[in-house]
C-alpha cells in the first residue's frame, strides 16, 4: 500500500495530537517491507506497505523492550502504536530514532571490525530466555524454522540454473543441510541479519534494527551474512565468536544458498543487481566449505 505526508501527518494528528506539530518526511532508503518517516528530530514513523507485514508491529512492540535490555548494541525502542483507519488499515509504529548510517551505505569499513561486535550480538541474543517468544510461521518467512519449508522452491531454482551453476554441488549441499536439525532449546533470532539492518556510527557497529521477523528457533537463518558480507579473515572472525556447531552452519549456508538461489532463478521480485550479486553469492557459498569449528 502506498502511504505519504498527509497520511502520517493525519495518523499523527488525530492519535497522538501531541506531536502534531512536528515536521514529517520519508526517510532515505527505508526498505521494502515498511514504508518510514522522520518525526521531528528524535522520532520515526514506521508504517507497514503490505498486509503480510502488518503482524511484526504487535510482535515488536511486544518484545523488543524486553530484548533491549539484554542485548550489547542498540536497537529500536517503541515509542507508540498507532490504530489502524480508513485511510491506513493496519496498526502502525513510533520509534525513537536511532543515529547512525545502514552498513550497505558506509564505504571503507573494515569488516573485520564488525564482524566481533555482530557475533557477539548474536551471542547475546541467543542466551536470551525464550520461553514464550513468537514461532516461526508465515508471518516471519519460516526464519528460525525447517529448511524443507523451502526445500521445494530450491530444488525448482536448482533445475532453473542447471546450465549456470554446479547444480549437483547446490544439491548436495542443501540435502546434507536437510539432514541435519537445531536439537537444543530454541533461541532468539533476528530473522534478517543483513547489511542493511546493520547500522554503523563513528566507524563502529552501534545498532541492529528492524525485528520484523524474528522468532524463537534454529539460529541458522541468522548466520547467513557470513557470506553474503563477509569473506576471508572478517568470515573467519564472525564464525569463531559465535559457539555453534557444524551442523548449524552447514544450515545456514543451506540458507544462504536458498535465497540466492531464488533471486538468480527468478523465483521472487528483484532487479538486475541483487540478480548479479545472488549468482556471485551462490559462487562464494559453493566454493566455501563451511565453517568447521
Amino acid at each position: 500500500m502506498n502511504c505519504n505526508h498527509d497520511i502520517v501527518s493525519a495518523l499523527i494528528q488525530t492519535q497522538f495530537p501531541q506531536w502534531k506539530d512536528l515536521p514529517i518526511k520519508p526517510v532515505k532508503n527505508s526498505g521494502w517491507d515498511n514504508h518510514t518517516f522522520h518525526l521531528g528530530d528524535d522520532m520515526l514513523v514506521r508504517l507497514p506497505s503490505a498486509a503480510a507485514y502488518a503482524p511484526q508491529v504487535e510482535k515488536e512492540q511486544q518484545w523488543l523492550p524486553i530484548l533491549a535490555s539484554q542485548l550489547p548494541l542498540e536497537i529500536p525502542k517503541p515509542v507508540a502504536q498507532g490504530k489502524p483507519t480508513n485511510a491506513f488499515p493496519w496498526a502502525w509504529s513510533v520509534y525513537q530514532w536511532i543515529e547512525g548510517e545502514s552498513l550497505s551505505h558506509t564505504e571503507n569499513l573494515d569488516l573485520c571490525d564488525i564482524a566481533k561486535p555482530l557475533a557477539r550480538f548474536l551471542q547475546a541474543l541467543h542466551k536470551i530466555d525464550s520461553a514464550g517468544g513468537p514461532v516461526p510461521s508465515q508471518g516471519n518467512f519460516f526464519r528460525g524454522g525447517s529448511l524443507a519449508t523451502y526445500d521445494a522452491e530450491t530444488r525448482q531454482a536448482i533445475a532453473v540454473l542447471k546450465n549456470k551453476i554446479d547444480a549437483d554441488a547446490a544439491t548436495k549441499l542443501w540435502e546434507s543441510a536437510l539432514s541435519t536439525q537445531w536439537t537444543y532449546n530454541p533461541v532468539w533470532v533476528h530473522g534478517d541479519v543483513s547489511s542493511g539492518n546493520l547500522l554503523i556510527k563513528d566507524g563502529c557497529l552501534s545498532a541492529v534494527i528492524d525485528f520484523g521477523l524474528c522468532a524463537v528457533g534454529d539460529p541458522a537463518c541468522d548466520l547467513v551474512i557470513a557470506w553474503t558480507l563477509f569473506e576471508g579473515e572478517s568470515r573467519e572472525i564472525f564464525c569463531k565468536n559465535l559457539n555453534l556447531d557444524a551442523e548449524t552452519w552447514a544450515r545456514a549456508r543451506a540458507w544462504a544458498l536458498w535465497k540466492a538461489l531464488i533471486i538468480a532463478a527468478g523465483l521472487t521480485e528483484t532487479n538486475a543487481a541483487e540478480a548479479a550479486k545472488a549468482s556471485y553469492i551462490i559462487d562464494v557459498v559453493l566454493k566455501d566449505d563451511g565453517y568447521h569449528p
